[in-house]
């Protein structure tokens, strides 16, 4: 059962909805949960973690907060410290080719015997 939104706060929200925005902060607080997972995890305190980055406990704080703007810099350092990968970026795969041809004659054996293999990618 939903209850109806008489909140102004939630109409205004539910409005003016912004797709963007949501990904960001979908994203961010998807980091900071890793971060501080691996951290519980390993037994690291959060001043501990601020020593490691070269960082105030203030700052770090604030970055795993899940409302701070994140830079690539700094997810790319907390990456570096923990040794581990926030942002998993799959490479573009080539599309491969597999030519399905015909045997001359008929006849396997010639066939296999004489298999030269060539390689064919899209930029070709």
């Amino acid at each position: 059962m939903e209850f109806p939104k008489n909140n102004i706060l939630d109409n205004w929200l539910e409005a003016n909805q912004n797709t963007e925005i949501d990904r960001f902060i979908e994203r961010n607080l998807a980091i900071t949960e890793k971060v501080c997972a691996v951290l519980k995890e390993r037994g690291i305190k959060k001043k501990k973690f601020a020593e490691m980055l070269g960082k105030s406990p203030s700052e770090v704080s604030k970055w795993l907060s899940g409302l701070h703007n994140l830079t690539l810099k700094s997810i790319t350092k907390m990456e570096e410290v923990l040794d581990i990968n926030l942002i998993n970026i799959e490479p573009i795969k080539e599309i491969e080719y597999v030519y399905l041809g015909s045997i001359p004659g008929g006849n396997m054996e010639d066939a296999i015997n004489g298999y030269e293999e060539t390689n064919y990618s899209e930029a070709s």
